[in-house]
């Protein structure tokens, strides 16, 4: 791999080896999902569920990035509800009507595969938090739509703030997508809101997430006294979806698609479990 010097500092450039490994890293992350997907239901506890995913994991023959990851104490963060990011597994059970994000990185052969989807706990999920997660999905998707090069990270920002805006609701200001590979976190910094042209030029080889956080109230948030737990300020509900993405020739590959198209809410076929 090289590096390329842009606005927003020093990005990577990988090849295709890089590529093939970061397939199957992002692979694992989307089959952890997957696997965890009949399992969200009212009275599960977020800790066994976690459990289970770097149990999972393990298996085979990767790591849970986040568990230690600057001190976090879990495998997995799930965020239910008002919970923005970063919610901590624990002790805290599923309720009927819950939406909840599941946010995983298996390391696999020192690859970060780094993926987040929405659940709805069990059938009874009001038509607001549907809405929210539906528009949600849509941003990440219209967002990896303008991943090409010669395109910027802007241009990303741009269009996932102007359709979930355009749908009444907030793009959180706190905190982005980001680069990835051997690196959990690294440049480039991928807003979700900004302007058309603008940050650094997307070039064949870069690799990435796309994240977006949408409350259905004001962006402001705050973190909870764990360090750790972000929540809207308003009480308001959040969703997110996350990709880990590679700029082709052409366009851009995500890494980390289900395999079982569980791409957004309901997953009908996850009761197969």
């Amino acid at each position: 791999m090289t590096n390329e010097d842009s606005e927003e500092g020093l990005i990577e450039i990988h090849g295709e080896e890089d590529f093939a490994a970061m397939r199957a890293a992002g692979r694992l992350a989307a089959d952890l999902l997957d696997y965890i997907t009949p399992f969200v239901v009212p009275g599960a506890r977020t800790g066994d569920l976690d459990d289970m995913c770097d149990a999972f994991t393990r298996e085979r023959g990767a790591v849970s990035a986040p568990l230690g990851y600057r001190g976090y104490p879990r495998a997995t963060c799930m965020s239910i509800n008002h919970v923005v990011c970063h919610g901590i597994p624990g002790d805290k059970v599923l309720e009927e009507g819950d939406i909840v994000n599941i946010d995983v990185t298996p390391k696999l052969n020192g690859w970060h595969g780094d993926s987040s989807r929405m659940f709805f706990v069990g059938g009874k999920t009001s038509l607001k938090a549907r809405r929210l997660v539906e528009i949600t999905y849509e941003c990440l998707m219209l967002g990896i739509q303008q991943v090409r090069p010669g395109a910027t990270l802007g241009d990303i920002g741009h269009v996932i703030q102007q359709h979930a805006e355009a749908a009444r609701f907030s793009v959180v200001r706190d905190f982005c997508g980001h680069g990835t590979g051997q690196t959990f976190h690294t440049q480039p910094s991928v807003l979700h809101y900004g302007h058309k042209g603008e940050g650094a030029v997307l070039k064949k080889g870069m690799i990435f997430t796309i994240e977006p956080m949408i409350n259905a109230g004001k962006y402001d948030i705050k973190v909870l006294s764990d360090g750790w737990t972000a929540v809207t300020k308003d009480k308001s509900l959040s969703a997110q979806f996350e990709h880990t993405i590679g700029v082709t020739e052409t366009g851009c590959e995500i890494f980390t698609k289900s395999a079982k198209g569980f791409d957004c809410p309901p997953y009908i076929a996850g009761a197969e479990g």
